[in-house]
């Protein structure tokens, strides 16, 4: 199990080493969510509200933005420092934008706002600091924490963890001692917890890895269920009455999902689904080839709850619409592509040869 901490999310993936050469079976989905480092900031801010109110907070990011900017620079910065080994509190530079504005809008001092909030780990330091003592930066870093366990024990769970020996924390987030030693903790009495040198390097050292040999990983596992929607002949007691259309005197369901790969469903690299299909019409001038996903393998239409559009195809039948019979219906064949990093999705007009693809969109709502 590779778990990728990075600023903004956790992804998590669980591979298996097959055979000989070093390549790599991916046995679960890729999964994760956004439980990265920026959880930590949400808190921080959310600590600043708490104690100086969210409208001074708000009215201070608006009015003063390039204040909350270094404001924010300080916490990182010591955010970096925390750690489960050191008692030392850790001292956060507040901008003299931020002390001044507050007095102005408040009508008094940052001192006494921390005084009234009445925080024994946070207090105001001689020097003109908000001092947090580390137990009041694990504090800011927990619940963050706590997603990232929740997140990889899910996986444990859905894979049967006893056949997952290994667990590699990487990614810019894994350089934090606080998440490295709760990982250990929750963990390692599972399976062991490996943390390489210059952690948070080594998603680009397999990026420039994987650059030069992209089949390393041979099998994936497909996020989600993938498809076209089609027209299929209508079957009386089979389909729904309301999906019933007709072209030239035939009976069609309409909003058919025609499945390529099912979710959770092994792909190898390279695996390629065709397709072929008539245009419902004889004499049809534009062929639209529509997209689908879903979470769920059991869909049957493209209106079913949980399908989205992600991607279209047009193919234009026009250029040599004369050439071909008038009676004859031209076969299109769609072609998905699965087991790389994306899904190539094309489709061809046996007729002519022509042919165009599409990008499936991955963030379609």
């Amino acid at each position: 199990m590779v778990v990728d901490c990075g600023g903004g999310t956790v992804d998590i993936t669980v591979h298996e080493l097959a055979g000989v050469g070093g390549r790599l079976r991916e046995l679960y989905r890729a999964s994760g969510g956004p439980h990265g480092s920026v959880g930590v900031d949400n808190e921080f801010e959310q600590l600043l509200a708490n104690i100086f109110g969210t409208d001074f907070i708000e009215t201070f990011k608006a009015k003063r933005p390039a204040g909350y900017v270094d404001l924010m620079i300080a916490f990182e910065s010591r955010k970096r420092s925390a750690s489960p080994y050191k008692d030392m509190p850790l001292n956060i530079s507040l901008p003299f934008s931020f002390i001044d504005y507050y007095k102005k809008y408040r009508g008094k001092t940052v001192e006494t706002a921390i005084r009234k909030y009445g925080d024994s780990d946070i207090r105001w330091s001689a020097q003109g600091m908000l001092r947090l003592t580390q137990a009041a930066m694990r504090k800011l870093f927990m619940p963050t924490i706590l997603k990232i366990k929740e997140a990889v024990g899910a996986v444990m769970i859905a894979n049967d963890s006893s056949g997952i020996q290994h667990l590699f924390l990487v990614g810019g987030f894994a350089e934090s001692p606080l998440l490295q030693l709760e990982i250990r903790k929750e963990f390692s009495s599972m399976l062991k917890v490996i943390i390489p040198q210059d952690v948070g390097l080594s998603i680009l050292k397999g990026a420039v890895l994987f650059g030069h040999d992209p089949t390393v990983i041979h099998v994936r596992i497909s996020r989600q269920t993938y498809g076209v929607g089609v027209l299929n002949r209508f079957v009386k007691g089979k389909h729904p009455k309301h999906k019933l259309i007709k072209r030239d005197g035939i009976e069609w369901c309409t909003d058919v999902f025609d499945k390529f790969v099912l979710t959770d469903e092994p792909v190898t690299l390279g695996n390629t689904v065709i397709r072929s299909y008539t245009p419902a019409k004889v004499g049809q001038k534009l062929s639209i080839i529509n997209i689908y996903s879903a979470d769920k393998t059991d869909v049957k239409f493209i209106t079913d709850v949980g399908v989205k559009k992600c991607g279209t195809l047009q193919l234009d039948l026009t250029k040599v619409i004369d050439k071909v019979p008038a009676r004859k219906r031209r076969e299109i064949q769609a072609r998905m592509e699965f087991g790389d990093t994306e899904v190539k999705v094309s489709a061809v007009d046996i007729d002519t040869g022509i042919s165009v693809k599409a990008n499936i969109d991955f963030l379609c709502k």
